[in-house]
């Protein structure tokens, strides 16, 4: 059983938010939407919705985040409902107790949902499998596999700018092979109708057979940015590279950052964004990511809203009669 039909009741509605990959469009335009409708909460004089009060939402953490535990929680705060961060450092689970132990004390909590983000894949899939009927499980990241969360932030940032999916030329430019946001990127794009998404990187650092997520391969960025819409340049992930992927950072740059030079390639009208931290000088210059045609920080702030939509979505759904889960 995957976990696409996993995280759907029988009625086809999200009880929980694992994975982009299998979903339909119809998924994705509701939690577009929704964030939409939401985007203007916080520039209310009182940043708050009542949709969540009395609900509490865990963020379990097992791997470092600064941007998505943040955006997490503040989607979550402005939601009305109670938030607790659990840290994992200072957790039993250091002290030898299992994960299923911990879920069954945090459940005793009468918490509501989880948001996890975990260094192993399908972490996030054995935690929902696992939990009470009544509560929703939210992919913060697992391993390689999946960030579905950064993905429906990232549609949401370009839909804003640029509406019709089904006329887009998207690239995704650096460490494809370690890169979850870019596969779950590529099943969102894929599912709104992108007819052209490519993937611009150093064979060293493209996984096997990437051309079968519908993707065009290439290595020339000279050739690969010309004539595109938006630019996704992403984070060389450093701490999850075992060998020499990569002569040098610098190197990197040379050949594959996002300048000035290599932004003109791209549509007079293009957009970059980038789902952070950015290492300056790596994979992007100063000049590109403070530019004017940067979206770096409205992907932060839209975060925010896109999160709050996907959390009153799924524990909406699970206040539902909807019968048992498949």
């Amino acid at each position: 059983m995957s976990n696409t039909h996993f995280q759907l009741d029988r009625q086809g509605r999200l009880l929980h938010f694992l994975t982009i990959e299998g979903l339909k469009r119809h998924h994705l335009i509701e939690i577009l939407d929704t964030a939409e409708s939401l985007r203007g909460v916080a520039e209310r004089r009182v940043k708050k919705l009542p949709t969540l009060h009395g609900k509490t939402v865990v963020n379990l953490f097992f791997e470092a985040s600064t941007r998505t535990r943040t955006t997490f929680e503040l989607a979550a705060k402005r939601l009305s409902a109670d938030v607790l961060t659990l840290n994992i450092a200072t957790s039993s689970a250091v002290k030898g107790e299992s994960l299923l132990d911990t879920l069954r004390n945090i459940e005793a909590m009468q918490c509501d949902m989880f948001v996890v983000r975990h260094e192993q894949s399908g972490a996030a899939e054995f935690i929902a499998r696992h939990v009470k009927p009544h509560i929703a499980v939210l992919n913060a990241g697992d391993g390689r596999h999946a960030h579905p969360t950064q993905a429906m932030l990232d549609v949401f940032t370009i839909r804003r700018h640029k509406p019709a999916f089904e006329a887009l030329q998207v690239a995704i430019v650096g460490d494809i092979l370690h890169s979850r946001v870019a596969r779950s990127l590529i099943h969102a794009l894929g599912i709104l109708g992108t007819p052209d998404i490519r993937v611009i990187a150093p064979r060293t650092l493209l996984p096997v057979d990437v051309e079968k997520l519908g993707v065009r391969v290439f290595d020339n960025p000279t050739i690969g940015l010309r004539g595109v819409d938006v630019i996704v340049m992403l984070r060389l992930q450093k701490e999850r590279m075992a060998g020499a992927l990569l002569p040098s950072e610098r190197e990197f740059f040379q050949c594959y950052g996002l300048t000035e030079e290599r932004l003109a390639l791209a549509k007079p009208d293009a957009i970059v964004m980038h789902p952070g931290p950015i290492n300056r000088g790596v994979e992007i210059d100063s000049r590109v990511a403070d530019g004017p045609r940067s979206v770096i920080l409205e992907q932060v702030t839209n975060g925010i809203a896109a999160r709050m939509a996907i959390m009153s979505i799924t524990l909406g759904n699970h206040a539902r009669p909807t019968g048992e889960q498949i």
